[in-house]
């Protein structure tokens, strides 16, 4: 598969191709976060994109759904607008069904044409110019954190750096107040996580209250721009914008998680990712370090190699026939990122992490067409500055131990990366 740690995750890779090739087919469920939280899905995908790569799932924790996992495949189910929704009222962007009730609109779970009006109140803060802006905050945040991290003692990676530089950088992008800036990590992980006695929530109303405490907040943080001339942070392009100035509370509630968990989820968890990814390929690493403009390439493989959404959801609108199955109305469509970027009809050795590949940005784990993800600059302009900045600093941060990943089918993440860095 691809290097390891240790010998407990190569055993738990093994066990895994063992058995993802001998239960039938019609048995696959690779929507289930467990294969997630263990790091045991990759051999289901490869059995898919070899022998059925359009794969229907009668039963699972989510209802069926049918898996799309070859890159081409993908790109065309993305493209297809007026076949495959997103809409939120048909069941949204995630394998997970949401009830009715509890629906909410962002532009990313809506399609044409209110989701380019809504999307095009956003897009200013990515522009060149703007990043430019953001690019000197980032750089002083990102050596204020690394300067004050320990020495010589194991300390965990994704709470001390990837958690507190993607918060702040979130609390900067929304003018959000700073001391309470961890509540959206709080509201990131209750948006994307599946409740569960072990999970961030233990119920759906739990998740529903704290999630109303959000749009509580930022309504009182909303109204404050109104009543102040525009100024360039997300919130209050929102409240002047005649696309968004008027949405309901739901659609209200929709756009903050969406840039909530995009800002926070993606950047976060390939952070945590790049130092995972170079303590398992320690020759990468030290090509990195020799010659660190291979950070321009280093920035888009490692998105790859992370693919920290592993999947978006489309609906079926009508009956349609494709790659010889037939997708019915009202079909769940599960577009899996991270097998499209493992298909080696695309993407040359991509269970490798190559820091200098030729044609690094060829990756879906951004989306692609409409929805391709509006922040995708700001996400490399983050990691490669952070990543500049720890190269300045730091000879070599040792991952001490394997990573507690995410039960979660949608974010591909980790909880905990235990490191070190040498005195």
């Amino acid at each position: 598969m691809h290097g390891t740690i240790n010998l407990t995750e190569d055993e738990t890779q093994k066990a895994a191709r063992q058995r993802a090739y001998s239960i039938p087919l019609e048995a696959f469920d690779p929507g289930d976060p467990e294969l997630f939280k263990t790091d045991s899905f990759w051999p289901y995908f490869d059995r898919l994109r070899q022998e059925e790569p359009v794969h229907y799932c009668r039963d699972s924790i989510f209802g069926p759904y049918w898996s799309v996992t070859k890159y081409n495949d993908i790109m065309e189910i993305e493209t297809n607008h007026a076949v495959f929704s997103s809409a939120a009222s048909l069941g949204g962007i995630t394998i997970r069904d949401v009830a009715p009730d509890l629906r909410r609109e962002s532009f990313i779970a809506m399609d044409q044409p209110r989701h380019s009006a809504q999307r095009k109140t956003v897009a200013p803060m990515f522009t060149p110019t703007h990043l430019d802006q953001l690019a000197i905050n980032i750089r002083k945040r990102s050596a204020e954190c690394l300067d004050n991290l320990p020495r010589d003692e194991v300390f965990d990676w994704v709470d001390r750096v990837s958690i507190e530089l993607t918060t702040q950088m979130l609390a900067v992008l929304f003018d959000f107040p700073w001391e309470d800036r961890r509540k959206l990590t709080r509201w990131s992980d209750v948006a994307t996580t599946l409740p569960g006695p072990d999970g961030v929530v233990a119920t759906e109303d739990a998740r529903q209250a704290e999630l109303m405490e959000c749009a509580r907040y930022f309504a009182k943080l909303w109204k404050e721009r109104i009543d102040q001339p525009p100024k360039s942070d997300l919130l209050s392009m929102m409240a002047h914008s005649e696309a968004t100035r008027d949405m309901d509370p739901a659609n209200f509630l929709g756009n903050l998680v969406l840039l909530i968990v995009g800002g926070n989820d993606t950047t976060r968890n390939t952070l945590s990712g790049s130092i995972y990814a170079l303590s398992q390929n320690p020759d990468q690493y030290s090509k990195l370090r020799e010659n660190p403009d291979l950070l321009d390439s280093f920035v888009p493989e490692v998105i790859r190699w992370q693919t920290p959404l592993a999947h978006m959801r489309r609906t079926a609108l009508a009956d349609i026939e494709f790659r010889g199955k037939k997708f019915r109305k009202g079909d769940k469509v599960v577009m899996w990122y991270v097998s499209g970027n493992r298909d080696d009809e695309v993407i040359e050795r991509p269970y490798e992490f190559i820091i200098d590949r030729a044609r690094p940005r060829t990756h879906i784990s951004f989306g692609f067409g409409i929805h391709r993800c509006v922040g995708l600059r700001l996400a490399e302009l983050q990691l490669k500055i952070i990543w500049e900045e720890i190269l300045k600093r730091f000879d070599k941060i040792e991952v001490v131990g394997p990573p507690k990943r995410v039960y979660s089918s949608f974010v591909k993440g980790y909880e905990t990366l235990p490191v070190r860095i040498a005195g």
